[in-house]
């Protein structure tokens, strides 16, 4: 069905929820490559996380990872990355690490090429993160400074997806070969900078308390707020003018994402609905953030109920011929977010 030992599906689908709904409807000649590549970037981001090892050591740990990718051939010091992680997937997934090299050996040389890059990118990012955030707790806070800083971390986090994701479309998808690859990779980097941005809003009150502010200063300052404020929930009001912003700016990054979906033959059902479902769901999630009373309490958790994605995936397939259906349904989910935000 996709390539992928049963055992290695069985973990993605529990440590991924929305995009394994995506992989699950890629053409098969995208999926093996797609899910692998995933669960390389799992593994990695479940080191980068674990409050195990120091950081040092995580750094460390990354470092061997990042070898053994350059090399899948010699599995030598992967054995200490099974840190006992906080669940028993994560585990699992970390002790199937020589699994997924070796599988990585089996596909095509110009996949493999591209997976690699795409996991080292997403590894660097995961890296220059420890270094830029080095407590972990509320009293070690630290912000991000500028804008700048926002948009380069959202690419090292997401953005490189989506050119991966053209490339490998463009390399397996004739219709989609003649696409403007220039065009098609920036729209793909903002696709996932979209997606990245939402879960930067969602997580705030989370990642404040293990010292990570990605509201940068640069923002913070004209509003009269330093990321220590945030600790309080009562700050919301305060912080409303910034979240609006970054909700615009998020909601732009949004309009790409449709732009590429559009894009995408409509012959081409499968990766249209994998493209179109993540969409829906950032949509949809932005939309709750803009109405959320208590972002900034870290006991709040936001996220779209499974009935409400299992109804968006079933109504979204009934108008997936129709190019003027999809813009009504996307446009109107828009248009929530942005009243949310209070954009209208």
């Amino acid at each position: 069905m996709h390539g992928i030992p049963a055992p290695l599906w069985r973990i993605l689908q529990i440590v991924s929820r929305s995009f394994g709904l995506s992989l699950g409807i890629l053409p098969r000649s995208l999926r093996t490559s797609f899910a692998l590549g995933y669960l390389l970037a799992r593994a990695a981001d479940t080191i980068a996380d674990t409050r195990i090892l120091p950081q040092t050591e995580r750094l460390d740990a990354l470092d061997r990872l990042r070898q053994a990718i350059d090399a899948p051939e010699d599995f030598s010091g992967l054995a200490p990355l099974v840190l006992a992680p906080q669940t028993q997937a994560e585990r699992q997934l970390l002790e199937q690490l020589p699994e997924c090299l070796h599988l990585l050996t089996t596909i095509p040389d110009q996949d493999r090429a591209r997976v690699r890059s795409v996991v080292l990118t997403l590894i660097s990012g995961m890296a220059e993160d420890l270094r830029r955030f080095p407590g972990e707790d509320a009293q070690h806070l630290t912000a991000l400074d500028t804008l700048d800083d926002l948009d380069r971390y959202t690419y090292f986090a997401a953005g490189c997806v989506g050119e991966f994701w053209t490339e490998m479309t463009m390399a397996h998808r004739p219709a989609c070969a003649r696409w403007d690859a220039g065009q098609m990779r920036r729209l793909g980097v903002r696709f996932g900078q979209a997606l990245q941005m939402t879960n930067v809003l969602r997580d705030l009150a989370h990642d404040l308390r293990i010292g990570r502010c990605y509201l940068p200063l640069a923002m913070l300052g004209p509003v009269g707020l330093t990321p220590t404020d945030l600790l309080d929930p009562g700050t919301l009001g305060r912080l409303r003018p910034l979240l609006t912003a970054l909700m615009e700016l998020t909601l732009s990054h949004f309009d790409a994402a449709w732009a590429y979906t559009r894009a995408i033959p409509r012959r081409e059902w499968r990766l249209r609905l994998a493209c179109l479902w993540p969409l829906l769901i950032g949509l949809r999630t932005l939309a709750a953030i803009g109405r959320a009373e208590n972002l900034l309490d870290p006991a709040v958790v936001i996220k779209i109920s499974r009935s409400d994605v299992y109804a968006m995936m079933l109504e979204s397939g009934v108008r997936l011929a129709s190019n003027a259906a999809l813009d009504r349904r996307v446009h109107a989910w828009r248009e929530r977010a942005r009243s949310a935000a209070g954009l209208s």
